[in-house]
């Protein structure tokens, strides 16, 4: 199943809606390195941050030729919504069955104050331009992850 992914496994493919109306897959990607980060929730603390990160570094990525796609289970018009209020420079995608966050294992149970419920991990997977897991992080920590991806992107593209 998806929490058995590791470096040098394909990514699993996807096909979901994007903020804007537009469709993304992995496939489309394909031919540049692409740094999918799953995160729980639209206008939220760590995940807006995160999504801040991500946009204050667009350009150091771009420069690299890598893709940066945020997914979380809010439709289009929220992610359209979030991306407009903050300025994003990330493309957003809609999971709302679930299909890329179960693919890549990170729908998992939580425990929050000792209750037991079913979300999205925080984690982020770098894929290198023939769409092979080249890194992957879990239970993210938003202060200065993005940097350490970006680390990453650049030894991937070196």
């Amino acid at each position: 199943m998806g929490d058995a992914l590791k470096p040098g496994d394909p990514a699993p493919n996807f096909d979901l809606p994007t903020a804007g109306g537009g469709r993304v897959s992995l496939k489309k990607l394909r031919g540049r390195p692409a740094i999918v980060y799953f995160y729980p929730k639209d206008d939220t603390p760590g995940c807006t941050q995160e999504a801040l990160d991500f946009t204050e570094k667009a350009a150091e990525f771009e420069a690299l030729g890598a893709a940066v796609l945020g997914v979380s289970k809010d439709d289009a018009v929220s992610h359209h919504k979030f991306q407009a209020k903050y300025r994003l420079k990330v493309a957003l995608a809609s999971d709302p069955d679930l299909e890329a966050a179960k693919a890549f294992g990170v729908w998992v149970e939580k425990n929050l104050y000792g209750r037991k419920s079913m979300g999205v991990e925080r984690a982020t997977f770098l894929i290198d331009a023939k769409g092979r897991i080249s890194r992957i992080w879990r239970r993210v920590k938003v202060k200065g992850h993005v940097d350490e991806v970006l680390a990453a992107a650049r030894d991937l593209a070196s």
